[in-house]
């Protein structure tokens, strides 16, 4: 059994990080499914801009470059036309396993990382425009943002929480979205609403590798992630989340993201199967997924008590790296990244129509 299937069994969905148009036309994302187990798929600004570059989305954008939309409503329908297809992909999977799998992901501007009512009218016209039942909406995890995913959630639009890096911003993920459940509850609506929250993880390692000593070389990110599993568990377990499912919601899970090695000398499935644990979704670019695929192991999974983290995280402590404030950074410098992978976007979609016209 190959190490992707073996994973899956184990009760950790593989999603794709990356869609192109290329992608659906030549039936990869169905081989992802078919062959490697691949149950859901996220995208993000930087994916878009990548495949708009390399001319697949020259023809579509020919045939709107004179309809006088803005950039940014030209972009969202080829966005949305793509995420469609890919949600009627994973469709059989959302619906065999009563909406728990099978999700693909469309993310909000990220210019509305910091503005509450936008994100929420974004998400709602988005997910409207959609017009697919496993189609969640990334929203960050800010302070606004969480605030929107409350709203969101209330209203019915399933979410993506991005940009969390920390126990604690997965913890505060988690009360937004209980929160908005717990209204639907509270109103008698249907509280099944689907979510995902999604940790980020090398870029922990990332940050650090020049302010720690060698044994704690690509140590982090793991540890980070023992730490916030072992906050999902507890939270799953909690007074608060028992009751929840009483009522009728279906819990938000744990997504790992940014899943690729970054440095050269490690392993390059170090974020998979580190952070293999049941109930969770693990999302990878296709090398990471394809890497996995060819040589990957699949070992004991995480423990639910966090194993060592605590006593690695004391090491890190004492090399004066603030993991507290490392998070909050990391969560401003990824919003500032996505801000500039946007504006690159734009930009690129602007160009291109302007030299098809």
């Amino acid at each position: 059994m190959r190490a992707t299937q073996s994973l899956h069994e184990h009760g950790q969905s593989l999603w794709l990080d990356n869609i192109t148009r290329d992608m659906l036309d030549s039936g990869k994302i169905q081989r992802y499914i078919d062959e490697y187990a691949v149950t859901g798929l996220t995208s993000n600004p930087s994916i878009f801009d990548k495949a708009v570059s390399s001319g697949s989305y020259d023809d579509a954008i020919r045939a709107r470059a004179a309809a006088g939309q803005s950039d940014e409503d030209l972009f969202f329908e080829l966005a949305v036309e793509d995420l469609r297809r890919a949600a009627d992909l994973f469709l059989p999977v959302h619906e065999r396993t009563d909406g728990v799998d099978g999700w693909v992901s469309l993310e909000v501007s990220p210019l509305l990382a910091y503005d509450t009512a936008g994100t929420v009218a974004a998400a709602r016209e988005l997910h409207t425009r959609a017009g697919r039942r496993n189609l969640f909406i990334k929203i960050p995890g800010t302070a606004e943002g969480l605030t929107a995913v409350t709203e969101c959630v209330a209203s019915g639009v399933p979410v993506n929480v991005t940009l969390l890096f920390s126990a604690d911003h997965y913890r505060a993920a988690a009360d937004a979205y209980l929160t908005g459940v717990e209204r639907r509850v509270e109103r008698g609506l249907d509280p099944a609403v689907g979510s995902v929250a999604s940790v980020f993880m090398s870029r922990w390692d990332v940050a650090v590798a020049d302010e720690v000593p060698e044994d704690l070389r690509d140590r982090l990110g793991l540890a980070v992630g023992q730490d916030t599993y072992r906050a999902y568990r507890s939270l799953l377990d909690s007074d608060r989340v028992q009751r929840a499912e009483n009522a009728g919601v279906r819990m938000q899970r744990l997504l790992w993201a940014s899943t690729r090695t970054k440095d050269p000398s490690a392993s390059d499935t170090l974020y998979v199967h580190g952070l293999a644990a049941p109930f969770t979704v693990d999302t990878m670019p296709d090398a990471t997924l394809e890497a996995f695929h060819d040589h990957g192991e699949v070992g004991d999974p995480m423990p639910a008590d966090g194993g060592d983290c605590d006593r690695v995280l004391a090491r890190f402590a004492e090399a004066d790296v603030d993991v507290g404030a490392l998070a909050a950074r990391l969560q401003s410098d990824g919003a500032a990244a996505f801000t500039a992978s946007w504006n690159d976007l734009m930009a690129r979609v602007s160009e291109q129509r302007a030299a098809l016209v």
